[in-house]
């Protein structure tokens, strides 16, 4: 505890119901109290404070123990029968007397206890501005006063909120549409130890003006904020999740340097709605069969301000200047980054308002309008729309102007260390998930965002971070929109286990242990490893893969795969490369001695369904599939092997049984110049250029902050020009990967839809085996196994052939007559059109090397 400071900026005791408070310790000869004053300032020697006795009692009871781990270890003191809801409003500090006189004292975390108090009431409300009634509500259960601030026309008016059961505060206004608004929240703030009023937005805002000062108050059902496209354009459905191939995109990069859209409207939401070069590629996709673009994050953000003409940019010309391996590009980007109209914006401020950044028009319901035109827009084009949604953090907390929970319910929204602290594990202000009020907001914004504005599903950030139960909620809440519009809402997430939530720490995480049977996707990056190669933080990048070894790679690797594709089901059989029959979840990930000799390894396979899985190779994250093979590759493969390698990592993805994620341009051979971590790296490094003339290499060595170390590999490679590919390259390498989109939409043999029809179907049928190539993986699909799936197909041979020499793979026991699949005969690359069947009694494929051929039997 912290000795002689009456403020206590530590908070150790935590207080879980109105009798019991826990402490991370226990002092055997001390006396314990309660020191409380409804406006803060305790002095030293308590005197201005209401004492009341704890009594230590033993270890925290089961039922606690149970819903909160982390608290197990505790030990309980008892809590006299208090006026609690009173002073929850003030400070508060537990005090140990010892017996020579000497004091420690520490703050008191309170959410626990206000959840137990409030949540079953608080729960059942709705927050913000409801259209129907003109009220306006907000949850501010500790408050003093809550008052709503309302302006029109400039004219400010300021009207008392009363105070309702559960926690809220109530008002009504008669002619509230258009309305400017925002909260006085006079409130104690432990961080500051007295009683201020806060100014704030509201938490749920639909609307707000520009630069987020004032929510605004629309009625999203209004015709006005209806544009047609929108309105008239039903959004594309799919069956079934794993019928989803997703084309991960970000706002700004999709326009922002088209010459084709006009300059007012690029990089906003407006630009879908121009002819330009990204939206006639995105059609082309749909055509071939994509079925769903991913927004990233398009809420309203911390780290972009609206205002454009506020905006710095480089020097253009001192860019274009600098050598291919200079690091002056990235020294030019170091001193506009904050100041830019670029961030990827995994900074939330208001979950549920479109960003204002990419508006031309930022106020109000004007915003919603063009957040709606895009939507619309890619509805026409066959498109589903993906947002990226983040929960598990805020951008702001304390009394920061761009914190809006913390400054309503101080102490409460933010998950808290054993000091009282902010956790940051997430590199941000964790956001306490698991309490009841933010699993109400998140389950509230979502729904609203998938009702009012037709998304069609959600990528769920850092997932891992919720409690699976909250994560199942939202499921239930996305499908009852589903049920009440006729569409199916997608949703999937980063599942990854780390910071002080791991393992189950606190709760039961939405891992990817553990979402079996929830029809909730996590991102596979067993696949993205084995394929790639190494891991993403690995302080050597030249790790090869089964893509990037140009020849036989590592067994492990091939396996997680062969896995892969099959669903990374836990309970699907087969030979591994080296031989020995296992199990998905027999297979371990991570144990690498070799890459990571550190490394703890995990079951490989954990989903219990394909729809649970979303296979890819590439992402926002880390570098690009380009860059990884330009870092991993030989020095000596050519441009044209390194396209058809691009092409066998696409497809390894692309042909497999779960849902499949690109990240946008993975099929143009894009570069980021090699940039690890480009979320603040500006226009420069992150620019998509459609038109494949520039793919991004060479752009200069990559920003410092996040690449020096790799500086010197990086500035060799940079500087050779051999490693930056032509357009005509560019042009091969999307018309490859949109005939995969075509053989993967044109069968259901590579979407099966379940576990069952997986098992009974798909096999490797050489792997292991005397006549199995390194190097080279071969998949059956064989539709007379049981009942058929595909009317027009009874099968499918998909080789892999990641080496450099032609292969025979023979396959012996196959019946029928094989050909190689329609699309590849027509095909734009020349080579796979090489690819043929030898008959006999162990049919043989013969695949060129560097090829990933499909052959069908009618």
């Amino acid at each position: 505890m912290t000795e002689s400071s009456a403020a206590a900026p530590e908070a150790r005791a935590i207080w879980v119901r109105p009798d019991l408070m826990l402490w991370p310790g226990i002092t055997d000869d001390a006396t314990w109290s309660l020191w409380s004053a409804p406006d803060g300032g305790i002095a030293p020697n308590g005197l201005n404070a209401t004492l009341a006795a704890l009594v230590p009692d033993g270890p925290v009871p089961d039922d606690i123990a149970a819903a909160h781990p982390h608290l197990a270890g505790h030990h309980v003191l008892k809590v006299p029968r208090l006026d609690v809801e009173t002073l929850l409003r003030g400070q508060l500090l537990v005090v140990a007397t010892a017996a020579d006189g000497t004091q420690a004292r520490t703050g008191v975390q309170t959410a626990l206890l206000l959840d137990h108090l409030y949540a079953a009431e608080a729960t059942s409300r709705r927050y913000g501005y409801l259209p129907e009634s003109g009220e306006f509500r907000v949850w501010a259960p500790t408050a003093h006063t809550v008052a709503l601030v309302t302006w029109r026309d400039g004219v400010e008016q300021v009207v008392g909120m009363d105070a309702e059961p559960g926690g809220s505060w109530a008002t009504t206004v008669g002619d509230a549409d258009g309305l400017e608004y925002c909260f006085d929240v006079t409130v104690y703030v432990p961080a500051v130890d007295r009683v201020l009023t806060n100014r704030v937005t509201d938490p749920c805002s639909v609307a707000l003006t520009a630069g987020s000062r004032h929510s605004v108050a629309i009625d999203l059902a209004d015709p006005r904020w209806a544009p047609e496209a929108w309105t008239d354009t039903p959004a594309p459905d799919v069956e079934r999740f794993v019928d989803e191939v997703i084309y991960e995109l970000h706002i700004r990069d999709f326009s922002r340097d088209d010459d084709l859209v006009p300059a007012p409207l690029r990089g906003s939401y407006l630009a879908f709605t121009a002819d330009g070069h990204g939206s006639r590629h995105l059609r082309r996709l749909a055509e071939a069969g994509l079925t769903t673009v991913h927004l990233l994050p398009t809420f309203d953000l911390g780290s972009i301000p609206d205002d454009r003409s506020a905006w710095l940019s480089a020097d253009p010309e001192l860019l274009a200047a600098a050598a291919p391996d200079s690091d002056a590009q990235q020294d030019l980007i170091a001193g506009v980054r904050h100041f830019d109209g670029f961030n990827w914006g995994y900074d939330p401020w208001h979950w549920t308002t479109p960003e204002g950044s990419y508006a031309i028009d930022q106020h109000g319901g004007a915003r919603i309008v063009e957040f709606r035109s895009m939507v619309g827009a890619l509805h026409q084009m066959g498109l589903r729309v993906v947002m990226d949604v983040v929960y598990n953090h805020t951008h702001a907390s304390g009394q920061d102007e761009q914190s809006v929970l913390d400054r309503i319910v101080p102490g409460y929204y933010h998950r808290r260390d054993v000091l009282g602290g902010i956790c940051h594990s997430t590199a941000a202000n964790n956001v306490a998930t698991e309490h009841a009020m933010a699993e109400h907001l998140i389950v509230a914004s979502m729904t609203t965002l998938a009702r009012d504005h037709r998304i069609d599903g959600f990528r769920i950030d850092l997932m891992g971070h919720h409690p699976k139960s909250g994560m199942v909620k939202v499921r239930e809440a996305l499908d009852e929109v589903g049920r009440e519009q006729s569409r199916r809402v997608t949703l999937y997430g980063e599942g990854w286990n780390f910071g002080e939530v791991a393992d189950g720490a606190r709760f039961v995480q939405a891992t990817q242990a553990n979402l079996g049977g929830t029809r909730i996707a996590t991102f596979n990056d067993r696949i993205r490893d084995g394929v790639r190669g190494g891991r993403p933080f690995d302080a050597d990048p030249r790790h090869p893969g089964f893509a990037t070894a140009a020849g036989p790679c590592r067994g492990i690797d091939q396996d997680l795969v062969m896995l892969g594709l099959a669903g990374n089901l836990v309970d699907f059989t087969f030979q591994r490369t080296e031989g020995g029959t296992v199990t998905g979840a027999e297979l371990r990930y991570g144990e690498d001695p070799l890459v990571h000799p550190d490394s703890i390894s995990s079951p490989a396979g954990y989903a219990s369904e394909p729809d649970e899985v979303v296979n890819y190779v590439d992402a926002h994250d880390n570098e690009t599939l380009f860059d990884a093979m330009v870092l991993k590759l030989p020095r000596h493969v050519s441009m044209d092997a390194r396209v058809r390698l691009n092409t066998i990592a696409l497809a390894t993805v692309t042909l497999s049984q779960t849902a499949v994620l690109w990240h946008a341009g993975a099929d143009l051979l894009r570069s980021k110049s090699l940039d690890r971590n480009s979320f603040d790296s500006g226009d420069h490094f992150n620019r998509l250029d459609w038109t494949g003339a520039d793919n991004g290499f060479g752009r200069g060595l990559p920003p410092a902050w996040d690449n020096l170390a790799h500086w010197p590999l990086m500035a060799v490679l940079l500087a050779n020009p051999e490693y930056k590919p032509t357009a005509e390259h560019v042009a091969l390498a999307t018309a490859m990967a949109q005939d995969l989109l075509r053989m993967r939409a044109g069968s259901r043999l590579f979407r099966l839809g379940s576990a069952g029809l997986i098992r009974q179907k798909l096999s490797f049928p050489v792997s292991g085996t005397d006549i199995d190539y390194p190097g080279v993986i071969c998949m059956l699909v064989d539709d007379l196994a049981g009942e058929r799936v595909d009317a027009e197909v009874s099968g499918l041979v998909v080789v892999i052939n990641a080496t450099g020499t032609t292969v025979v793979q023979r396959v012996p026991g196959l019946a029928g007559q094989w050909q190689l699949h329609p699309v590849q005969q027509e095909s734009a690359d020349s080579v796979v059109r090489t690819a043929w069947v030898e008959p006999g009694d162990a049919v043989g494929f013969h695949v060129p090397g560097f090829t990933a051929a499909v052959f069908v039997r009618r």
